[in-house]
């Protein structure tokens, strides 16, 4: 739109790095309420868009021409991913983000059809994305699990609620945590980069059992 224009973000830039944060911190997915939302450290959104091999024409934002304000982004970072017995090298799409301002710009089909370019110029043409809602064509669906570490906190910030019969006090004892780890993660402990070629082999050996897998070379599973 008018009074717009596009940008490269360089999320080694201090400055930035924290512009994106910010962005994000204020305006990426929340609830319905908008009382939660994700907030991804600096640190993380560093180490997530600088994969071996990144390009940093892939990290598109889009300023306010005037004051140089950081009002949207989206990224993408480069996979290889096997489909059946065929190698695809695609983009991974992430960060989608526009300021509440300009919701109603229509600004989102604006990035990713500017991503799309980009990801063209360097001949991939697939990508892989999620999302909350369904899109066509999904390839996959994924559910998971999470464990209240507070959920008094949570429930009185109406996060969450009690279950159907349940007492607070019950609630509390039924999620509450031993103090000791429980026999079945006695030797859990922090990957290291040493540990990497054998994290490597089991990753490598569990993704080729399934039919659509990311793969990943050794030197990519470096801790955070």
């Amino acid at each position: 739109p008018p009074g717009f224009e596009w940008c490269s973000i360089d999320v080694n830039d201090p400055v930035q790095v924290e512009e994106l944060y910010n962005l994000l911190n204020q305006n990426y997915v929340e609830d319905d309420e908008a009382m939660f939302r994700f907030d991804y450290s600096k640190e993380f959104l560093q180490w997530a868009l600088t994969v071996p091999g990144y390009l940093k024409d892939w990290h598109v934002g889009v300023r306010n021409a005037k004051t140089g304000v950081l009002m949207g982004c989206i990224t993408a970072i480069p996979v290889h991913c096997r489909v059946y017995d065929r190698v695809v090298p695609m983009a991974e799409i992430n960060f989608l983000c526009v300021h509440k301002k300009l919701r109603t710009k229509r600004l989102a089909p604006v990035l990713i059809k500017e991503i799309t370019r980009r990801v063209n110029l360097t001949d991939r043409w697939q990508a892989v994305y999620t999302a909350g809602v369904v899109l066509p064509k999904p390839v996959s669906r994924c559910r998971y699990y999470h464990r209240s570490l507070n959920p008094k906190k949570l429930i009185e910030v109406r996060f969450s609620s009690l279950p159907p019969g349940s007492t607070l006090t019950k609630h509390l004892q039924t999620l509450k945590l031993p103090k000791r780890p429980s026999s079945a993660s006695r030797g859990l402990r922090l990957m290291t980069l040493e540990d990497a070629p054998k994290v490597h082999a089991l990753l490598s050996n569990y993704l080729h059992s399934k039919y659509v897998a990311f793969l990943f070379a050794a030197t990519t599973l470096h801790p955070l």
